[in-house]
């Protein structure tokens, strides 16, 4: 059978976008997202792998939380499929409705009630219910994230940035993109010394974040309805095609099937 994988959004209820992916052998590479997000595991066994290689084994019933920023990847295991949800969830929303739930490290959560309530929820977004109760539903979910007693932490939080990285960091977050001896130039460090102390920092290469920006970004532009060659050229890739493999490395999905 082959995989699915669909995508809901409200222009009533922009703070949040779900996602549902059945029998998928998708996998992503190391990536964050500006948003917070929570991925239920619906089928099969998967492993989440934190900002620093290290791992946690998923399965069916698993939940996830993953701060705004933290670099991941949570991948099926080798030829096997699995199925899953994934919600984001605009980061200043949060803070402001439910912030016990603003962490620096990932978590999981291995509790069928809250599974379940997931599941509830989440097929509710997808319904034709009304904006109130999906949003009701939300926030009842998220406050019983908040005060769930079997959290555990992964190891995947976010180091602090060296003072030294800063500059490398702000002009990564700029336009067009910046070459590597360039950005080694900011940082006062050789391109050796600045991929090993990035990596380190951040969980990525200096090269594998600038993708990561790009992805995110291009997220946004779909979303605002631009054409794909032109979202290409704007965000510095060779062609449209170069985009599509980007993107889909890390959305486990292509631009057009996102897009909706």
């Amino acid at each position: 059978m082959p995989g699915t994988a669909s995508f809901w959004r409200d222009p009533f209820l922009p703070h949040v976008e779900s996602r549902r992916a059945c029998h998928s052998r998708a996998c992503y590479k190391p990536h964050s997202h500006p948003t917070f997000s929570i991925g239920a595991v619906d089928a099969g066994a998967s492993v989440f792998t934190g900002s620093h290689g290290r791992q946690s084994a998923l399965s069916a019933g698993s939940l996830v939380l993953v701060p705004a920023g933290c670099v991941h990847a949570c991948n099926p295991l080798p030829d096997t499929l699995w199925s899953y949800q994934m919600l984001h969830l605009d980061a200043v929303w949060l803070q402001g409705k439910v912030p016990q739930l603003c962490m620096d490290n990932a978590s999981v959560l291995h509790a069928p009630v809250l599974y379940a309530q997931f599941c509830s929820m989440n097929a509710l977004l997808f319904s034709s219910a009304g904006t109130h109760a999906k949003n009701a539903a939300l926030l009842a979910f998220l406050h019983a994230c908040a005060n769930a007693s079997e959290t555990t932490p992964l190891p995947s939080g976010m180091a602090v940035i060296p003072a030294q990285l800063r500059p490398v960091l702000q002009r990564l977050q700029g336009q067009p993109p910046a070459s590597l001896e360039h950005l080694s130039q900011l940082a006062g460090m050789s391109r050796y010394q600045l991929i090993r102390a990035f990596r380190a920092a951040t969980g990525m290469t200096p090269h594998a974040y600038q993708l990561n920006l790009s992805v995110n970004r291009a997220r946004h532009r779909l979303h605002a309805g631009v054409a794909l060659a032109d979202i290409a050229c704007e965000l510095g890739f060779a062609d449209q095609s170069h985009l599509q493999r980007v993107f889909k490395a890390h959305a486990g999905t292509t631009p057009g099937r996102y897009r909706g």
